[in-house]
């Protein structure tokens, strides 16, 4: 499913984010920014070491901030990693929010076009789904009305369950058509 809002296109597609050639892969890092599983783990494996070291060496940040890092052997352009969580591995629907909000302002910064988000905190943080899901679209539609440098937003999902609440939330947040 996707929808339009301005210039702006996003969608939710079940998909492995570490295949996509975007400008952008966000990870669902720790503050530490150390990539051991889910998301982070997959963005190492293929993606390269490399990765983990620079994003290491630029840590550790707040849970709710986010660096970006080369992607190494990607096909995305850039990594960046948004803390939605500590070391206790524990997160919040604000850590969720505030790592939304930065990482689409770091792509913004460097004037992205497109950018692949996981679903923070769902996975390793054992956030609900349609929780997470409703504050990752809340955030997105309000940095795409504010202005943006973003044409392209995927939710990049895996699994039925956050594939339906992400579409959920996207029916549910998007704008009703004209009369």
């Amino acid at each position: 499913m996707q929808i339009r809002l301005a210039d702006t296109t996003i969608r939710v597609e079940a998909v492995d984010i570490t295949t996509l050639a975007v400008d952008a892969v966000v990870n669902a890092a720790n503050s530490q920014l150390w990539m051991g599983g889910g998301v982070a783990g997959a963005i190492k494996r293929r993606g390269g070491e490399a990765i983990e070291r620079e994003a290491v060496g630029q840590g550790p940040i707040a849970v709710g901030d986010a660096v970006v890092t080369t992607a190494g052997a990607l096909p995305a352009r850039a990594v960046i990693h948004a803390a939605t969580m500590g070391p206790d591995l524990v997160t919040s629907e604000e850590a969720i929010r505030r790592a939304t909000r930065s990482a689409l302002a770091r792509a913004a910064e460097r004037r992205f076009v497109s950018v692949a988000l996981p679903a923070f905190g769902t996975g390793v943080g054992g956030f609900p789904l349609d929780r997470a899901a409703a504050v990752m679209v809340g955030e997105i539609l309000v940095h795409v009305r504010g202005g943006t440098t973003l044409r392209d937003i995927v939710l990049a999902v895996r699994g039925e369950d956050a594939e339906q609440a992400f579409v959920a939330a996207l029916r549910d947040a998007a704008p009703a058509p004209p009369s």
